[in-house]
């Protein structure tokens, strides 16, 4: 199995233990005299399977990640960047949209409000750590379906 695969499989697992939490409570109280829909101690049984494949999938993703080199540093290292960097262009493109809002004035006696850094400057920055993290992102999917998971 690939890396990548295995990650689509992780996503669906946790997907459906979210959905056996909402079928659990469903069917945790019933009208005295009526059964549950689905049997409470059946779907308690499926969690525990799910969630042990889950935990294995888990272990496995994040043994494959820490241990496969890309270039010089594991996918672990290139996830943390990407992470860190995506962190970063979000709150640079916030404080750009809030440092290139105009200001308009109503009379000549109002206070002058102007932005206080040069937003093109800003501007390059942000496209550039942009395209290091779409460069990032590229590196990651690709060694996801190129990766054999351990």
């Amino acid at each position: 199995m690939k890396l990548a695969e295995a990650l689509i499989e992780r996503a669906d697992l946790t997907t459906r233990i979210d959905v056996m939490q909402s079928r659990l409570c469903n069917n945790a109280r019933v009208q005295d005299g009526e059964k549950p829909s689905e049997d409470p101690i059946k779907l308690l049984l499926e969690l525990d399977s799910m969630t042990a494949q889950l935990e294995e999938l888990i272990r496995r993703i994040n043994l494959t990640n820490s241990s496969t080199m890309v270039g010089d540093t594991t996918i672990t290292g290139l996830i943390a960047h990407r992470d860190c960097l995506s962190k970063k262009v979000t709150i640079i493109r916030n404080f750009l949209n809030s440092a290139s809002q105009l200001w308009q004035r109503a009379s000549r006696t109002e206070i002058i409000v102007k932005s206080s850094v040069s937003v093109d400057e800003l501007q390059k920055t942000v496209d550039a750590l942009s395209k290091e993290l779409r460069e990032t992102d590229t590196k990651i999917q690709a060694a996801n379906w190129t990766t054999d998971l351990i």
